[in-house]
C-alpha cells in the first residue's frame, strides 16, 4: 500500500500530537496535581498545628518501616511532616489513598528510579531529610507509603486517620 506524502505527514503529525498530549497529561498513577484525596498542600508561611517527625528505617530482619506508622489528625489541621531517611537505601513518602498508592506502586514497578518532589510525596537519599506541609481538609483514613519496589511489601506503609 502506497501513501501519499500529505497523508503520511498528517498521520505523523497526529501521532506526534497524541503522544505529546498523553505524556503531558497529569494524573498518571498518583501524579495528578489538580486535586488530592487527602486534602491540599499546606502553606509553609502559615503556622502548623503540629510537626510530625517521621523516620524511615531498615531493620536487621529485612523489614522496612516508618516510625510512627500511624498518626491521627483533626480535619482542617495543617501539619508539617519532617521526613528523615535513617536507612542505607533510598526511600519515599507518598501521602494518598490506599487505592491511589496502589496504582502508583504499579507505575513504580515499571520505573523504580522515578523521582518524587511532589506536594504529597518526596524521595529521600540515604541519611537525607525533607519536609511536607499538608492541610487535611477531608475526613477519612489515608495512607503514607514507600512505593519503591519491595519496600511496601517489607512493611513500609502507615496510616493517617483524619477526624
Amino acid at each position: 500500500m502506497k501513501m501519499r506524502p500529505s497523508t503520511l505527514m498528517t498521520t505523523a503529525v497526529a501521532l506526534a500530537l497524541s503522544t505529546t498530549l498523553t505524556l503531558a497529561e497529569p494524573g498518571e498513577a498518583g501524579h495528578s496535581h489538580k486535586s488530592f484525596a487527602t486534602g491540599e498542600p499546606g502553606d509553609p508561611r502559615k503556622p502548623v498545628a503540629r510537626t510530625i517527625e517521621v523516620a524511615m528505617k531498615e531493620l536487621e530482619d529485612a523489614r522496612m518501616l516508618f516510625d510512627p506508622n500511624k498518626v491521627e489528625i483533626k480535619r482542617g489541621e495543617q501539619v508539617r511532616f519532617v521526613l528523615r531517611n535513617q536507612g542505607s537505601v533510598d526511600h519515599e513518602f507518598m501521602l494518598d489513598t490506599v487505592e491511589r498508592n496502589a496504582k502508583h506502586k504499579i507505575a513504580m514497578e515499571k520505573n523504580p528510579d522515578m523521582e518524587h518532589d511532589d506536594p504529597n510525596g518526596k524521595r529521600l537519599a540515604p541519611k537525607g531529610s525533607n519536609e511536607i506541609v499538608w492541610r487535611f481538609t477531608k475526613s477519612g483514613t489515608f495512607e503514607f507509603a514507600c512505593l519503591i519496589p519491595g519496600h511496601y511489601e517489607s512493611g513500609m506503609h502507615g496510616t493517617v486517620v483524619v477526624k
